[in-house]
């Protein structure tokens, strides 16, 4: 299976990154739920399988779908076939609260955490993998260079670290830039009152 422009794939390759990838989910014991996005050859997916929580994982490209059901049989009945920005995140655990963990695709990563401070309420906790520009962006502290909008929003409701630096030969293909895993953890509260946050946004 090879990677597809149009889904901006790039498939990690290294089981030891991957390890440790997955294990910066910290468990949540009032919300032992994962989400992955854009599970692509599953090399998150396997230690996500052999972990507690429960787990589902949606992947926009169908090829990919049928591709993890027979490699991976593992996650049948946990994947969902769908654009993860359109996915009503209310119907996947029920309206229960999960983590939300991924390899995302950089061409819609900042779109990706916008949707997941719109629906802060269910995500208590993100771990992802982004351009290393983003990641440094969205963690980035007020007066710093790559302080910006992203910094702001995001932070406004979660407070982000950022985890360690993964080099383009750790993916096939590999991509032209650093990548960069980030940590959120949501804030007990907002740096900004839901009441103001429309007009703030």
């Amino acid at each position: 299976m090879r990677a597809k422009k149009s889904y901006g794939q790039h498939f990690l390759t290294d089981r030891g990154l991957a390890a440790r990838i997955t294990a910066a989910v910290l468990p949540q014991p009032d919300c032992p739920r994962i989400l992955e996005v854009g599970p692509g050859k599953g090399i998150l997916t396997r230690f996500l399988l052999e972990r507690e929580e429960a787990f589902k994982a949606v992947e926009a490209d169908r090829d990919m779908i049928a591709w993890l059901q027979e490699h991976l049989p593992e996650t049948a009945g946990k994947l969902i076939a769908g654009d993860f920005l359109k996915l009503d995140l209310e119907t996947v655990f029920e309206g229960q609260c999960f983590s939300l963990l991924g390899n995302f695709p950089y061409n819609i990563s900042s779109q990706i955490l916008f949707k997941a401070v719109e629906h802060r309420a269910l995500i208590p906790q993100v771990v992802g993998m982004f351009q290393r520009e983003v990641a440094e962006r969205v963690v980035a502290g007020p007066g710093s260079k790559t302080y910006g909008v992203l910094s702001v929003l995001v932070q406004a409701h979660y407070e982000g670290r950022y985890l360690f630096t993964v080099k383009p030969g750790s993916f096939s293909p590999p991509p032209k830039v650093q990548s960069g895993v980030i940590r959120l953890q949501r804030r007990a509260d907002s740096l900004v009152p839901e009441d103001l946050w429309p007009a703030f946004r």
